[in-house]
């Protein structure tokens, strides 16, 4: 039978987002508190000024360039403080924004402005190249790309965002009304660990569902004015904006709670814990390659991080052992969640007081969902059996744009979401995510997850970082497990030898089926995405690449 949250049922309220935000009557912090800040420049956004200049800019949007309900707006920029109301000021004038990763090349940024129909282009000065390329593929007029942050172009050949505003002073632009329930609020595009980006449909209603049930699984612990000071929560904002984890996450529940985000354009270990230093920072949403960081490298130490009073990891799985090292090495309570672009994100959460008593677990389901684990062959299984996750509820997506085959793969007819994640649910109701379906290495007929053997490869002392794929080994007519590490910082030169010892370690730790058969390889660095999941087509394609030139050594197990 499928599962139920935990916690008690909450009221979504039939609310666009502007309104949700911006028209409350229950707001609990003044106008003039700072909710978005640059560390760097010190520049700072009050709820009062991202509203104004949100209302400015979609006034300047309906002006300038007849802006109509339903038109995309795209964003190709690292994080900056003027993206909240560059967001909403599209929401404002009715249109959708599909923001972009800014470390995309022409032909990546080109495909999403023609495959989310984008009418106009907001970038950074540092970008303009690859922008203006990207809009001549695509026949988006360069007079539609207009910059952001604090450089203005030099040759004054494109607008700075600040000076599209209704200029007539005779005519009048009114809010464009939306339908929360169906129309799009934006249009994020999948992270591709598995081919081309999908642009993921997601409707008002989905923000405001999932940002209330976010705060809900906080168990209000984040507020405005907590601390001795009465100053609030702060927390330190380096998830790209771009994607739905700091999209929803930092940007609306900063916004919605009174929080204040110390924004980083992207993330630096020094600059991290410089500013979780300078401006006592309180919380922050992070990734696991950022809580390795924490716990293994020696720069952090020069740092004083006492101020921290939770890290909530996100976008792939965490082990017990990085977990309990950290809180060995600092002190730092890291607690897990889970979520995926097609669920806006969050669905599931650690709640603050079970951060160490479910070590590995990504919590409880979040309020108005309903879940359940089902077998490979479509059938519910209970608790403690492994399945793949599918879940139901108000911030489910409305589908995939221009790809209903794969929406109708995807979306069940009674609405539950086929994550595509496996994993299994315990008897106190706390989930657990063991892998990806698309990723469980297939050795003789037994299923091996990835994810397992990386938790246990960065026990290893010579073991910085690890990513574990399936390689089809010919001679035994089946894939097998290979390990990519990235060695210990003070390991000697690594050789042959050193590959055995990993793999014999862990061969003494798991079943004959999960041991390493196709070797252990040393690497610079495991490629990942911005959000921190490992890319594993690109190792996919380097073994490859090896098993042709014959550059490959597999261990005898």
């Amino acid at each position: 039978m499928p599962t139920d949250s935990l916690y008690p049922s909450i009221d979504i309220p039939n609310l666009d987002i502007w309104a949700f935000l911006f028209e409350r009557n229950d707001k609990p912090y003044p106008d003039d508190k700072a909710i978005y800040i640059d560390p760097f420049t010190s520049r700072t956004y009050t709820f009062a000024d991202v509203k104004s200049t949100a209302i400015d800019f979609g006034k300047g949007l309906k002006a300038l360039w007849d802006w109509q309900k339903g038109d995309v707006l795209a964003l190709f920029t690292p994080n900056c403080i003027d993206t909240p109301a560059i967001t909403w000021g599209c929401h404002w004038a009715g249109g959708i924004l599909s923001p972009a990763n800014p470390g995309y090349t022409v032909e990546e940024l080109a495909f999403q402005l023609k495959d989310s129909g984008a009418k106009a282009l907001v970038t950074q000065v540092a970008l303009l190249a690859t922008a203006k390329k990207a809009a001549s593929i695509v026949g988006i007029p360069h007079d539609r790309i207009i910059v952001m942050g604090d450089e203005r172009d030099k040759e004054a050949r494109v607008k700075h965002f600040s000076s599209i505003r209704n200029t007539s002073g005779t005519a009048r632009y009114r809010r464009t009304k939306v339908n929360p329930a169906e129309d799009l609020a934006f249009l994020v595009y999948s992270s591709g660990t598995t081919g081309h980006p999908k642009g993921v449909m997601l409707t008002h209603r989905n923000i405001v569902a999932n940002t209330l049930q976010a705060i809900s699984g906080e168990v209000n612990m984040l507020k405005w004015d907590n601390g001795p000071d009465k100053s609030g929560d702060r927390i330190i904002a380096f998830l790209p904006f771009f994607h739905i984890y700091g999209l929803t996450c930092l940007i609306h529940n900063a916004l919605r709670a009174g929080l204040t985000l110390y924004v980083l354009p992207k993330f630096s270990l020094d600059a991290f814990c410089d500013i979780i230093q300078t401006y006592r920072v309180t919380f922050a949403y992070v990734v696991p390659p950022v809580v390795l960081l924490l716990a293994k490298h020696p720069d952090v130490s020069k740092y004083d991080l006492s101020s921290i009073r939770m890290l909530n990891s996100g976008a792939a799985p965490l082990t017990r052992d990085l977990v309990e090292t950290l809180y060995s090495r600092l002190k730092i309570k890291v607690k897990q969640g889970y979520g995926l672009s097609e669920t806006s994100p969050t669905t599931h959460m650690q709640p603050w007081s079970e951060w160490d008593k479910t070590i590995g677990s990504v919590g409880r389901l979040l309020p108005n969902l309903t879940a359940k684990y089902v077998s490979e062959a479509g059938e519910e299984v209970p608790a403690g059996q492994t399945g793949e996750l599918w879940v139901k509820g108000p911030n489910v997506f409305k589908g995939y744009l221009n790809n209903p085959e794969r929406t109708a793969d995807s979306l069940t007819e009674d609405g539950y979401f086929k994550t595509g994640d496996v994993g299994f649910q315990d008897e106190n109701g706390s989930f657990y995510i063991t892998d990806r379906v698309k990723e469980l290495i297939k050795y003789k007929g037994f299923q091996v997850p990835p994810a397992e053997l990386e938790g246990l490869l960065v026990g290893h002392p010579l073991v910085d970082d690890v990513a574990v794929i399936g390689i089809y080994d010919e001679a035994r007519a089946t894939e097998v497990p290979r390990a990519y590490v990235v060695a210990s910082k003070a390991t000697e030169p690594v050789g042959e030898k050193h590959s055995n010892e990993i793999a014999e370690w862990l061969a003494e730790k798991v079943a004959g089926h999960k041991r390493l058969r196709g070797g252990v390889h040393f690497v610079e660095e495991i490629p990942k995405s911005v959000s921190g999941k490992i890319l594993r087509r690109v190792l996919k394609a380097r073994a490859e690449e090896e098993e042709k030139s014959g550059k490959t050594v597999k261990a005898k197990l």
